[in-house]
């Protein structure tokens, strides 16, 4: 089995600029149907409960993307495997909007939920192309443009089922991810294949990795964290403005997503602090951040003002340590950067199905109180494996 790295080059700023646009309008075909979910059940004369199944659907597409489909970025050459994946995206997306009945829909979710994976295929591609000296700004930018994708994805697509109906959605997503296609076809290089082994046997070696690298396992920890104490904040918001004294409309409560567009920003300092050596330091602030968060939000239960601030500091935290901590894993390995992605998200995945799942039923009982002391604690844990580390640190060089 080879495991030699690909060779980094110097990557320019518009075929960075054209990887993150990659990234951020695949993931966004995850949350495309989120804001649609009424209009649906009723084009096809279905309960709200059974229209929410696409959100379902698509979670468990991603999850089984991230685990089977991401790793194989370390075996493929993954110019081919982006571009491929791209095409069969909006192929895809043409069958959802041309969905006759709610399970044709449902299924096309589902799979496009899969293939849109490849925005986890993107990350790791770009840490290969990028030099050594750059590739932590390289990974925050594109890290930032999934940001955008997430957080605009939901806003766009209300806008657009208003113009044209939700139909219309899913035939411009699937034109942006055929010209995404084209583009990444002609203008990437092609990727070396880091490795050369059977798939089951990659699929194997995860296990491997993680159980023979402390470092990987922490971050792992870590990446839990960071996305359980997101998932915390945008699963119990809705619930906490919809009532009093905000009693927001859908419309009104889906705009403060975009307070979140702080931490774009906060991606590609976090990558730029990484390479120059600042990469723990960075961790330690974003946990500081994300334990502060929760104070502020707590607050926001009567305070906008603070609520928003809460908000945005908890997007900064979970951007700080969500490119620190990728920047640390492709660092260890290099020659296994699609594996250690598929750990690690699937990781992050895992923490934030707990926190989901335990903010739902929390939220019914004590409030948003309850939640905030809930996002408080997850916070400490994170912080309780930080000081593991730092009072005994993993190995940091490559392998």
């Amino acid at each position: 089995m080879s495991t030699q790295a690909p060779a980094p080059t110097h990557l320019g700023r518009p075929t960075v600029g054209l990887l993150a646009v990659v990234c951020g309008a695949a993931v966004a075909n995850i949350y495309y149907a989120q804001p649609l979910l009424p209009v649906v059940a009723q084009a096809f004369s279905v309960g709200e409960g059974e229209a929410g199944l696409l959100v379902t659907a698509s979670q468990i597409g991603y999850a089984l993307a991230l685990a089977f489909l991401v790793p194989a970025g370390d075996i493929l050459e993954r110019r081919r495997l982006v571009s491929v994946l791209l095409a069969v995206t909006g192929v895809l997306l043409l069958g959802a909007a041309a969905a006759p009945t709610f399970g044709a829909l449902l299924a096309a979710v589902a799979i496009v939920a899969v293939t849109s994976a490849v925005a986890q295929i993107v990350v790791p591609m770009a840490a290969s192309l990028a030099s050594d000296e750059h590739r932590g700004s390289v990974v925050g930018t594109v890290m930032s443009g999934l940001l955008v994708g997430i957080l605009l994805a939901r806003t766009v697509s209300g806008l657009v089922a208003e113009i044209g109906g939700w139909r219309l959605v899913f035939v411009l997503a699937a034109v942006v991810m055929v010209m995404l296609a084209g583009a990444v076809r002609i203008v990437l290089p092609r990727v070396p294949v880091a490795a050369d082994t059977p798939y089951p046997s990659l699929l194997r070696s995860v296990g491997t990795i993680v159980a023979h690298d402390s470092l990987i396992r922490r971050r792992m920890v870590l990446g839990g964290v960071g996305f359980g104490c997101f998932t915390i904040l945008w699963t119990a918001i809705s619930f906490l403005l919809a009532a009093p004294p905000y009693s927001y409309g859908s419309g009104v409560i889906g705009l403060f997503g975009l307070a979140g567009l702080a931490g774009a920003g906060a991606a590609i300092w976090a990558g730029r602090f990484a390479d120059r050596g600042h990469g723990r330091r960075v961790v330690t602030i974003g946990l500081a951040l994300l334990l502060l968060s929760w104070g502020l939000l707590a607050l926001g239960g009567s305070s906008l003002v603070a609520l928003i601030a809460g908000i945005v500091v908890l997007d900064l935290a979970q951007q700080l340590l969500q490119i620190s901590h990728q920047h640390a894993i492709y660092r260890r390995r290099p020659d296994a950067r699609s594996r250690v992605t598929s750990a690690f998200l699937v990781s992050a995945f895992i923490g934030g199905a707990i926190a989901s799942a335990l903010t739902s039923g929390l939220y019914a009982v004590v409030g948003w109180p309850g939640v905030c002391a809930l996002g408080a604690v997850v916070a400490l844990i994170g912080i309780a494996t930080w000081a593991l580390e730092l009072w005994r640190p993993s190995p940091s060089e490559p392998v």
